[in-house]
């Protein structure tokens, strides 16, 4: 009896499965194993992923990894998926002409405009002239309400400004109420003397005038060219509970459109796209491109920069020269980055346009031979390259109860969608597409301005709810959820992701229906757009409707919810589709590493 191990390096995880063959050529599986992979698919940093899963499934049958015969590995991994994202416009605010942010804390409600005056100049105030106070942190809340009731019968004070957390505190401590905003970490850089524009909105409420520019004129009293140039600090504002438009005497309120750029795309002939052409124009250039030998960016400009850095960054992990590397896919996105707008004085982001693109970037080399050659040098096992990996996935989803041929596969991975059909004849057609996971938690990531890449993947991978009080919950859905024991605390009023394993706060302050909006559309964007374009390539006269069947396989394919955006897809074309359950037991995972070891019995050792 010969023990068998099929490896398949994904971007994420590298998986493992162990089958046995008796004499008469009878195949059993044994085991199967999952770890997350080891430096960047296709690399000699693959090698301590792939032993320690090895070890993890041949632990589960009690037997050492030398008692193995072979070992085969996927053939496609020299395709590595990397992604990317530029923003298209950027809103400059120069000489601290705005700020406008979203504190839990202001305190008031209503609109007011007057001249901003520093609460250590007072003394120097006009009875007849409005004036908008501003505060540091040098004085205590009590030191403020102090001031400002002594000078409300002497001046004509209308709103406030605070550097501390100290709206409320101070706001209860006045004799006539104003609006007041706090939390601006800047305060320093607000230019003295200079017409200002404050609102605080009703709790639940965000502002109306600050965030239309023609509100913003009425209260400033700007020209039509001057009210053109603030339609920036509007746009950025708008969702705001709070916001502060100063009026600066040189116009310098712009929004500076950076240069983007042109793809070239080299095939037979070399196809030029704008990338302010938009994403659906990108795609459509690209489909009628013909086989694809490399893909570039205008020089200097923000694709170029985008593209040749990863080109640069495959270059580095390959050990490879860049002339060598080449673009052969992408998947390109239209959406909205939430950055950082230069000079608030708030921390401010703005939505802007922007691009997000997956690349698929091969190299010259082989590094699977480098792979297999360190493995076995590691293990003393005799370690083969075998098969073309959407080929491999389309013969593990064969083992799925229910199916058969001809057999249609999407594998959903980390960088890629994969997909594959094999006929009753056994021709194969087979796809490799750039866009899939890891392109889908980078939207999540920028459009929703999370801090980090984890709070994207955790968000793209758990459901989510709203805990509304110590005993329920109100799920996505709007279905509500009750406990018998009280939720602790720390849960209380914020949206929380429901991970198997207990709930998970979302430490943004951000809105339940806007991260499941933003969440969903990422995913129909990458994984509904690239499945419908690589099944398109792979199909009989490329026409879906002469698919019957798919099956998903990949860790995208255990999505919550990926697969039902599928299923409701394809049933537009009366194609079954569904989770790939691979030897009846393995979900939609472990089909690559399946197909290799059944590969095997073909006489293809």
């Amino acid at each position: 009896m010969k023990l068998i191990a099929g490896v398949d390096i994904g971007n994420s995880t590298t998986e493992v499965c162990i089958g046995s063959v008796g004499e008469e050529g009878r195949m059993k599986f044994l085991s199967s194993a999952s770890r997350i992979t080891t430096g960047t698919k296709g690399t000699l940093a693959n090698v301590p992923g792939i032993i320690t899963a090895l070890e993890d499934a041949m632990g589960k049958l009690n037997k050492p990894v030398s008692d193995l015969s072979l070992i085969r590995i996927n053939e496609a991994t020299p395709v590595i998926g990397d992604t990317a994202m530029e923003t298209i416009t950027e809103t400059i605010i120069t000489e601290s002409s705005m700020i406008g942010h979203n504190p839990s804390t202001p305190a008031g409600a209503g609109q007011a405009v007057g001249s901003i005056l520093f609460i250590e100049h007072l003394e120097a105030g006009r009875p007849e002239m409005p004036y908008i106070i501003v505060a540091g942190n040098s004085y205590s809340y009590e030191e403020i309400a102090v001031q400002l009731n002594r000078y409300d019968k002497k001046l004509n004070i209308v709103g406030i400004i605070l550097q501390a957390d100290e709206a409320v505190l101070v706001w209860n401590r006045l004799e006539h109420k104003l609006p007041v905003i706090d939390e601006v970490k800047n305060i320093n850089r607000i230019p003295d003397g200079k017409l200002a524009a404050v609102e605080v909105a009703l709790p639940g409420q965000t502002i109306r005038m600050l965030s239309n520019p023609y509100g913003i004129a009425t209260l400033l009293q700007l020209s039509a060219e001057e009210t053109k140039s603030i339609t920036p600090i509007a746009k950025s504002l708008i969702g705001k509970r709070s916001a502060v438009v100063i009026k600066t005497p040189h116009g310098n309120r712009k929004e500076n459109v950076l240069p983007a750029g042109e793809i070239y795309i080299e095939s037979d002939r070399t196809e030029v796209v704008n990338i302010d052409s938009g994403a659906d124009k990108i795609m459509e250039v690209l489909s009628t491109a013909g086989e694809i030998k490399d893909i570039s960016g205008q020089v200097n400009t923000n694709i170029g920069n985008m593209l040749a850095k990863i080109k640069i960054g495959m270059s580095e992990v390959s050990e490879e020269v860049s002339q060598n590397i080449r673009i052969t896919d992408i998947l390109a996105v239209d959406t909205l980055a939430s950055v950082p707008i230069s000079g608030a004085l708030a921390g401010e982001t703005c939505l802007e346009k922007a691009v997000g693109i997956a690349a698929m970037v091969k190299t010259e080399q082989l590094p699977m031979e480098k792979i297999a050659e360190e493995v076995k040098k590691q293990l003393h096992i005799y370690v083969k390259v075998a098969g073309v990996e959407a080929v491999m996935a389309a013969l593990g989803a064969i083992t799925t109860p229910g199916t058969q041929l001809p057999l249609a596969i999407l594998d959903l991975g980390g960088g890629s969608t994969d997909a594959g059909i094999i006929f009753h004849d056994g021709r194969v057609s087979v796809t490799h597409q750039a866009g899939a996971g890891e392109l889908v938690s980078m939207l999540i990531q920028t459009e929703l301005g999370l801090a980090n890449r984890i709070t994207a993947e955790q968000i793209k991978k758990y459901p989510l709810a709203k805990v509304e009080s110590l005993y329920h919950m109100r799920l996505e859905s709007g279905e509500i959820h009750f406990f018998e024991e009280a939720i602790d605390p720390k849960y209380f009023g914020n949206v929380v992701l429901l991970h198997p394993d207990g709930m998970i706060k979302i430490e943004e302050d951000l809105p339940l229906e806007k991260i499941a909006a933003v969440r969903r559309d990422a995913k129909r964007k990458v994984f509904v757009k690239n499945a419908m374009r690589a099944l398109t390539k792979v199909a009989p006269d490329h026409n879906l409707r002469n698919i019957p069947n798919i099956v998903l396989v990949g860790g995208s394919a255990e999505d919550f919810e990926v697969p039902e955006m599928l299923m409701e897809e394809f049933a537009n074309y009366r194609i079954v589709c569904g989770r790939g359950n691979i030897r009846g037991s393995q979900g939609p995972r472990n089909a690559v590493a399946t197909g290799l070891v059944l590969s095997y019995i073909g006489g293809n050792n």
